[in-house]
């Protein structure tokens, strides 16, 4: 029978009309839309198909109880608009600065209708191409060589009007609550359904099934009015400020962990919950049981006639009846609608309420679909943020900028520079780019360098799991080695059984950067490209492969990496010692006298003095740089002979030294196995 409807469904496939768009994309959340805006920038031909009637229809209904957990931070002494982003959890990228969350809510902790009145604005005001009312029912493959990826995907909506497209952005987010089945469960209430008003709880006692956000929102909500509220998992709580994952519990949300913890009749459980079953007593009572008890037992036969486990143990910790038992167990992505074609299979253990896909989130099973936002988080769960919309908004650009090389020759955005700015290029990345901050050890920034390290080529915010592949993804060459940059944790201080608030917690000196804790960033150097292998092959925890050399910029309680000691010149040094170069900046007085005393000049003077650039000299820079000691005061220095005065007689070294030429072996490399 399942051949039968699958041969008549292809029939039927093969007689029908499609409207054809190189790029479909399915759902008109915040994903959709902001690879739609990446599309319309490109002058792509594309749609997407949204199955209400206004974008962001999760947030509709999602978060029950209306309070996002996404800050809006209005002020933060920085008027760098990148900078503010990495406090601005709610903005989707645009070049329009009207369409900046800030200018909808001043509240820290904003209310989803105006997520849902800012998503409908994002899309008017940027005219993008949204067909609404349009539920995608229906995604199978056409076989074809002439297609970007040797297929077409095949597109039906609820009305059987038909779509086809060479390439599948899936953008419908995880909107399919998760139910567990157990006896009794067609008695629990679910949270997508349950009521928000607190007087319908008053002088009850709940159990809360579930331990993420929605379940300390629901019970935040009621807190106050009932007997006392249980809650049960299968796992104990974890803290987002122990976790540094934005999706556990929030503080906003846990006063359910003071009343417990401070003996107010609340309290936490943990448990299987498949393991339990719920019978209903003639009162309308609810009571808590395990499974094993009812096994060969007739439950309509009534309570009285199956054993509790509190007939066993007497102070078993459910045995007080419930009136109301509310799931909120989150919720999973909808496979229902793809083709066996597609091979669109779900992740594994805890990720398998996502679909799999690869570290650049094309399907592991098709290549040319795509999955984007929320849906996408299997990459970075439990690690980053990229199932939230501060960072699924750069991984989006990141697939944009993906497909762009690959299917139009749009070589991946760099800038390139002379190598006398690669500390500053460094500095000015870590300390303002929101992507690398919130989208820690998944997107990076690479540095390609150019031969004998001349100049340098700057690629901003690249997936690390496909950096074996970054020529073929990029359309760029790293021939000479490169410098890969991107934000840490330190290693042993997140998780749910973490004191994060221990006693010297914090790291402040150079020398011991790396045993930083807090977010701080990591420069890794490679002499060349890492390959697959010795991606597969990484240290457990590690992003990346084990580099040539490591650096560490120490952790900052500002997160201000510019202090010129602690932070900018051990990352010079490291720099010089793996190019075996100098990157200082030298005045042109200085680059003249390393002309007549050194076979080769530092880049600083052959990019710039020698080309007859750089600041051209005054009595007050000059005065100013004697003060400071940058170059040696000649004004009362008589210089009639044919070589120094006496006062400056022994080597040549000496001499430099005397009149201000700094001269110092290079380092050896800094190896990273022994850091």
């Amino acid at each position: 029978l399942g051949l039968a409807l699958y041969a008549s469904s292809l029939c039927a496939v093969r007689g029908a009309t499609f409207l054809y768009h190189d790029y479909c994309v399915i759902g008109a959340g915040p994903a959709g839309l902001q690879a739609a805006y990446f599309l319309q920038q490109a002058g792509r031909d594309y749609i997407v198909f949204e199955r209400s009637h206004a974008p962001g229809s999760f947030f509709a209904l999602y978060p029950r109880h209306r309070k996002l957990i996404s800050i809006n931070k209005q002020y933060t002494g920085k008027s760098n608009s990148e900078f503010n982003l990495r406090h601005d959890w709610n903005s989707l990228l645009s070049h329009d600065r009207r369409l900046l969350f800030r200018r909808y809510s001043r509240d820290f902790f904003p209310n989803a209708d105006t997520m849902v009145r800012y998503l409908e604005d994002f899309a008017s005001l940027l005219k993008l191409q949204v067909q609404y009312n349009t539920a995608i029912i229906h995604v199978t493959l056409e076989k074809n060589e002439q297609a970007w990826n040797g297929h077409y995907f095949l597109l039906t909506d609820q009305d059987r009007k038909n779509y086809k497209c060479s390439c599948l952005l899936v953008a419908a987010g995880t909107w399919v609550p998760n139910v567990v089945n157990f006896p009794g469960s067609e008695y629990v209430e679910g949270y997508e359904t349950v009521s928000i008003n607190p007087e319908d709880f008053a002088g009850q006692t709940v159990l809360i099934l579930g331990r993420g956000n929605s379940a300390f929102e629901t019970a935040e909500n009621i807190l106050g009015v009932t007997n006392f509220i249980h809650m049960v998992s299968r796992s104990r709580v974890r803290l987002s400020w122990a976790t540094h994952y934005v999706g556990d519990l929030r503080a906003v949300n846990n006063g359910l962990l003071d009343t417990y913890q401070l003996k107010s009749l609340d309290g936490l459980l943990e448990g299987d919950l498949e393991d339990l079953a719920i019978v209903k007593d003639r009162k309308g009572k609810l009571h808590i049981t395990l499974r094993f008890y009812l096994e060969n037992r007739n439950i309509s036969a009534g309570i009285d006639s199956i054993t509790l486990p509190q007939d066993e143990l007497d102070n078993f910790a459910t045995r007080a009846p419930y009136d109301r038992v509310i799931r909120c167990l989150g919720w999973k992505f909808d496979f229902s609608i793809y083709n066996r074609s597609l091979r669109m299979m779900p992740g594994k253990g805890n990720i398998k309420k996502y679909p799999q896909i690869k570290p650049n989130y094309e399907s592991k099973g098709t290549q040319g679909l795509f999955v984007l936002g929320t849906a996408s988080h299997s990459v970075d769960f439990r690690k980053s943020a990229g199932g939230f919309i501060h960072g699924f908004r750069y991984t989006t650009r990141a697939v944009h900028r993906l497909l762009e090389n690959r299917h139009h020759g749009v070589p991946w955005p760099s800038t390139v520079y002379p190598i006398t700015q690669l500390t500053n290029s460094i500095i000015k990345r870590v300390n303002e780019a929101s992507g690398l901050y919130q989208m820690f050890s998944v997107l990076a920034d690479i540095i390609l360098l150019r031969e004998n390290a001349t100049a340098f080529e700057y690629l901003e915010e690249y997936p690390t799991g496909v950096l074996a592949e970054l020529e073929m993804q990029t359309g760029r060459k790293a021939r000479n080695g490169l410098f890969v940059i991107i934000m840490e944790y330190g290693r042993n201080f997140s998780g749910a059984d973490k004191d994060v608030f221990y006693y010297n917690r914090a790291v402040g000196e150079a020398q011991h950067a790396w045993q930083s804790n807090f977010l701080h960033p990591v420069i890794y150097y490679y002499k060349q490209l890492p390959t697959e292998r010795e991606m597969r092959l990484r240290p457990p925890e590690w992003p990346l492969p084990r580099p040539d050399a490591i650096h560490h910029i120490v952790e900052d309680f500002l997160t201000d990496w510019t202090a010129p000691n602690a932070h900018i010149l051990p990352l010079r040094r490291f720099l010089e010692n793996c190019l075996s170069t100098d990157l200082r900046n030298f005045f042109a007085e200085s680059c003249f006298l390393f002309a007549f005393t050194h076979q080769k000049l530092p880049p600083s003077c052959q990019q710039g003095y020698v080309r007859m650039q750089g600041l051209v000299g005054s009595p007050e820079l000059r005065q100013h740089a004697v003060q400071a000691g940058l170059l040696q005061d000649y004004t009362h220095t008589d210089f009639s002979g044919d070589r120094p005065p006496d006062s400056h007689h022994g080597s040549q070294e000496q001499w430099m030294r005397d009149h201000g030429i700094p001269v110092r072996p290079l380092q050896h490399l800094v190896n990273a196995k022994d850091e």
